[in-house]
This record gives C-alpha cells, sequence and structure tokens, in this order.
C-alpha cells in the first residue's frame, strides 16, 4: 500500500499581509490623531494576539508545537488584549455620552 502524504500548508500564508507600517509612516495632521493613534495600535494587538493563537492553534493540530503550554499562554494574552479593547471601548463610548449631554 502506497501513501503518498502532503504537508498541511497553514491558511495565513495563501491570506494578504497586513502592513503596520503604513500607520507608522504617515504624518500626524492634527492633535486628536493621539487617540487614533492609541485606539489603532490597541487594535493591532488584538489583531496580533489573535493570530498567534491561530498559528500555535495550527501548529498544535499539526504535531509541530513542542509545547502546548504555549497555546495556553498566547490564549490568554489574546483574552487580555481584547478585554483591554472591550474596556477601552466601553470607556470611549462613555466618555462620548457625557461630552453629547453637555448643553452650550
Amino acid at each position: 500500500m502506497d501513501m503518498n502524504f502532503q504537508r498541511i500548508s497553514p491558511l495565513w500564508d495563501s491570506f494578504p499581509v497586513r502592513n503596520t507600517d503604513t500607520v507608522q509612516q504617515q504624518p500626524k495632521a492634527t492633535e486628536g490623531s493621539v487617540f487614533k493613534d492609541v485606539i489603532q495600535s490597541v487594535i493591532d494587538n488584538v489583531r496580533e494576539s489573535e493570530d498567534d493563537v491561530a498559528k500555535k492553534e495550527y501548529l498544535l493540530s499539526t504535531g509541530q508545537l513542542d509545547n502546548p503550554v504555549e497555546l495556553s499562554i498566547a490564549a490568554s494574552k489574546a483574552e487580555a488584549s481584547m478585554a483591554l479593547f472591550v474596556q477601552l471601548r466601553d470607556k470611549a463610548l462613555s466618555a462620548y455620552s457625557e461630552l453629547s449631554r453637555i448643553s452650550l
């Protein structure tokens, strides 16, 4: 019985790569861009941590990950970064709602 196995390739190799350097190369046009930069960095952090979890899950499922605890650590980091993002979003929405209640 002749068994020919093909290597499983990860899906992220077929997806277009996100270029995070373009955000840093843009000149700051206004003073309000600091808030945008903070939000963007938190979003990028969440994306990177979720990508790391997906890669570690793939490596674990294909037997290429030597230490399975790395997946657990990556998942905890992703969960913490998502919780931080949710808190930041809630604070921003709360601040916006407070500002919209101010009558001039």
